[in-house]
């Protein structure tokens, strides 16, 4: 086997694990805010390893190694996430070099691991993640001479134990009756590499559970705004933008190098935090979440949830561009690639209505063009289906949230069809050719606006041609505006700030989609 199938048929086990526990992680997520999204942020971020690791044309181990460490920090979600790309990085920097792995280059290995990861956190707190890692790296210090499977069992067992205790050095989680949802994470990714090390399978996840009362009820966080981003640059200064940033949050994560710094902040002002980080480098990958949001809604789920029945009605959406794929599955959809220009086929639809384990399914095509094929889709799957019509990923994704498996798939269409009703939607797209529309004349090559899919802006400057089609969104009340950033990463930094000047009152998530044709999509609700 080669140096690039070990790495990624390791990673790619690690990334299962996480990925089968993804949905009890998010549960047990109090601290350091009740948002529920550890789980997702650890299983996107390990996915993101595997994405950079299957494109990568590397051959050698210190190559592959350092591509590895660059996918997690590029791909790192959310808090745990950051502490994750750092493990990794940690952990790979001595993998790196070693001629053969043996019991004590992983020793190594995660004691390396566990120093990063408390490198980047100013602050560190036990009872968390990084004490998982760092009793794991004792553990295998203290086991030298055995042999590696030995020794991955070994440190499965030392995690299970170190994760347990966690609520007794940790007092939200012992008031929660919970264990830290970070530590947990850490433990399946061990029990996935264990898991490949053994040839053995993964072991079932464990049954759901209902969690305590304390846990569902949780504190809003005092900031507002989860804001991720990265710097990409020349001579760059993480300490020096970890001490400007400081002021403005908490949660603070800064870690990197001179040519790039991932940074992490909950903080009232996003605009300014990304102000001050512009004048170091080129933005990229900025995500803003709505903490608060996301707590309600962890909460309104955990609520409703009947652990002892199967799920009545599950979704298929048809998905255009990474992000905006781990959007709607973080939201519990299955995903179906395809989009502009890249329209599934009937038959896809139909495999995906059939692999979901739900009796009923809706289907949301996201596209005008997809919205036949779902109808047809419907008409061949021998289980009930439900088309919801969006007719835009934007649409979507709004139409996701009052989601819930629990209930029918007619009572769930109800719900997302309302919302549809409410929601208005934009788009920045790249003229393709001369045109002219509605009275407006737009060059091949510039910038056109679209309003609920007609067109009301252009020009060669994609901030101008943004901002338009943002104030005409925001021209009646709304509470939230959602922006979706394309792969080709256009700058909304500064697009951000003043939106947040002028629109204090709306709440702002930005999220890299990374979908192709539109470098932004928006939706306001």
């Amino acid at each position: 086997m080669s140096e690039k199938d070990t790495f990624l048929n390791y990673v790619a086990g690690a990334a299962a694990a996480l990925e089968q526990a993804r949905q009890r992680i998010d549960d047990l997520n109090v601290y350091p805010v009740p948002d529920g999204d550890t789980g997702t942020n650890l299983a996107l971020t390990a996915r993101a390893v595997v994405e950079g690791l299957e494109s990568s044309k590397a051959t050698d181990r210190a190559t592959l190694a350092r591509e590895l460490a660059r996918a997690a920090l590029m791909g790192a979600r959310g808090n745990s996430g950051v502490i994750l790309s750092q493990i990794v990085r940690g952990a790979v920097d001595v993998l790196a070099e070693a001629e053969e792995i043996d019991a004590e280059v992983i020793a190594r290995a995660l004691r390396s691991a566990s120093d990063a990861a408390y490198r980047a956190v100013r602050k560190p707190v036990e009872g968390t993640m990084l004490t998982v890692i760092r009793e794991l790296a004792e553990e295998a210090e203290a086991r030298s001479g055995v042999s590696p499977t030995e020794l991955v069992k070994a440190l499965v067992g030392r995690g299970e134990e170190a994760v347990a205790r966690t609520p007794e050095q940790l007092e939200i989680l012992r008031e929660a009756g919970v264990v830290d949802a970070g530590g947990a994470g850490v433990l399946e990714l061990v029990r996935g590499l264990a898991a490949i090390a053994t040839g053995e399978p993964l072991p079932e996840p464990a049954e759901s559970h209902e969690l305590p009362v304390e846990a569902v009820h949780q504190e809003l966080s005092r900031y507002r705004y989860c804001t991720v981003f990265v710097v990409e640059g020349e001579g760059l200064d993480p300490e020096r933008l970890e001490d400007e940033l400081e002021p403005l949050g908490d949660s603070l994560l800064v870690v990197g190098d001179s040519s790039a710094i991932k940074a992490h902040l909950h903080t009232d002002d996003p605009g300014a935090a990304l102000s001050i980080a512009a004048g170091y480098g080129t933005l990229e990958g900025i995500e803003i979440a709505n903490m608060h949001r996301q707590s309600a809604e962890r909460e309104d789920r955990l609520l409703r949830a009947v652990p002892e029945e199967s799920n009545a009605s599950e979704v298929v959406a048809v998905v255009a561009g990474a992000g905006n794929r781990r959007l709607f599955e973080s939201l519990g959809a299955r995903v179906v690639e395809g989009g502009q220009s890249m329209n599934p086929a009937a038959a896809e639809l139909v495999e995906a209505i059939e692999a979901a384990a739900a009796d009923e399914v809706l289907v949301l095509p996201n596209n005008p063009n997809v919205v036949l094929t779902a109808e047809q889709a419907a008409e061949l799957a021998t289980k009930p289906v439900r088309v919801v019509p969006a007719t835009s990923i934007q649409a979507g994704l709004a139409a996701m949230v009052p989601f819930d498996p629990s209930r029918s798939a007619e009572e769930n269409a109800a719900a997302m069809q309302q919302i549809l009703t409410e929601v208005a939607t934009g788009a920045v797209t790249v003229a393709s050719r001369d045109v002219e529309l509605n009275g407006l004349a737009v060059r091949k090559g510039n910038y056109l606006g679209l309003l609920d899919g007609k067109p009301i802006a252009g020009g060669d400057g994609f901030e101008d041609v943004a901002r338009t089609v943002a104030e005409r969104l925001l021209a009646e009340p709304r509470d939230v505006l959602t922006l979706l950033t394309g792969d080709a990463e256009p700058p909304v930094a500064e697009l951000v700030r003043e939106l947040e000047e002028r629109h204090p009152e709306v709440a702002l998530d930005v999220h890299d989609g990374g979908q192709p044709h539109y470098p932004l999509l928006l939706a306001a609700e």
